[in-house]
């Protein structure tokens, strides 16, 4: 595993880290998964040289931290970071138009879950914890600036982020300007190349790390999607993949593969595009499987992408804006 550093906090992480929202399961996520084989599927990434694991107590209502909590009990010879986030206390996402700070993370709501993360985790203190939504508007208020402040004087988080709304990558751009910002976690693909425009340089300027999430864009860029995909009752995939957005995924996901060259995935090239610039710290695939680690993790060779290559994908860019059924 190839390593890159993690901002100004200094810290040096796998270039392909955990995405732990499919094996957190419960209601609200992915179905199908194995906690058996998440299990196995979190040890073969630490022995392969997984170092950075991304979780939030939505995932499972804690159960996914409860899992990393015991992977990272598992290892205590290895130098893993454990990041996870705070939920909105009105629990949507986005966060409603014009709501404020106070409203959505109020000092007791994170408080609490501050507290309940740590417990869940096992830990004294945790690497990251993000804002698991965001609104710019609130980078000016005080009860946020003194919150983030606080959070780290206290000791109990090294660390502060952002996970970026899906679709809104400038929307973080003035909470970088308060130097209280050490990661932003964001949607970066082959689709979604947005985060270049603006965002990637602001965080370069700040050192701010950048964690790639979403790189298949939801199961799209696996190429493994079809007109007649559907999943079990429950599944948020049915809340995503609408008929209109399945059928436009689908039909790029199918111009697409007409550019993977021989020998290569579609999940693969997924993650050397984004690899390919150096403003990504790390990018967390979600892996409920060993089959889905060993695949993701090789990619980890430093191998770039021609510059013929890297061409083509830039004419698959998608340029969306959030809707009622984006999350």
């Amino acid at each position: 595993m190839r390593l890159r550093r993690f901002g100004r906090a200094g810290w040096q992480v796998g270039e392909i880290g955990y995405g732990m929202w499919g094996i957190g399961g419960g209601p609200g996520g992915w179905t199908g998964g194995d906690e058996q084989g998440g299990r196995e599927a979190l040890r073969l990434a630490v022995a392969e040289g997984c170092t950075f694991f991304d979780t939030a107590w939505i995932y499972g209502r804690g159960h996914s931290e409860l899992l990393l909590g015991e992977l990272w009990r598992e290892h205590p010879d290895r130098q893993l970071r454990l990041a996870t986030k705070i939920p909105p206390l009105d629990r949507n996402w986005p966060p409603r138009r014009g709501a404020r700070f106070a409203e959505v993370f109020p000092d007791a709501h994170v408080e609490e879950y501050l507290r309940l993360s740590l417990k869940n985790l096992g830990v004294e203190r945790i690497d990251l914890m993000q804002y698991h939504v965001w609104d710019d508007s609130w980078a000016g208020e005080q009860e946020w600036l003194d919150q983030a402040a606080r959070m780290k004087r206290s000791g109990l988080v090294e660390a502060v982020g952002i996970s970026v709304n899906r679709w809104e990558p400038a929307n973080v751009l003035a909470a970088l300007e308060t130097g209280l910002v050490d990661a932003v976690q964001v949607i970066y693909n082959i689709f979604d190349q947005a985060p270049e425009d603006e965002l990637f340089a602001v965080c370069a300027r700040h050192d701010v790390a950048v964690i790639a999430r979403v790189p298949f864009d939801e199961g799209t860029l696996t190429g493994t999607l079809s007109p007649d995909s559907h999943w079990p009752e429950g599944d948020w995939r049915n809340s995503y993949f609408v008929p209109a957005n399945l059928a436009a995924s689908v039909e790029r996901a199918e111009r697409l593969r007409q550019v993977v060259p021989a020998g290569m995935t579609m999940p693969e090239l997924a993650l050397r595009f984004i690899l390919q610039h150096p403003a990504v710290s790390t990018v967390i695939p979600g892996m409920r499987t060993p089959k889905h680690v060993r695949a993701n993790l090789a990619v980890s060779d430093g191998s770039p992408l021609p510059d013929t290559l890297m061409a083509a994908l830039r004419r698959h860019r998608w340029d969306r804006v959030p809707t009622e059924w984006s999350q």
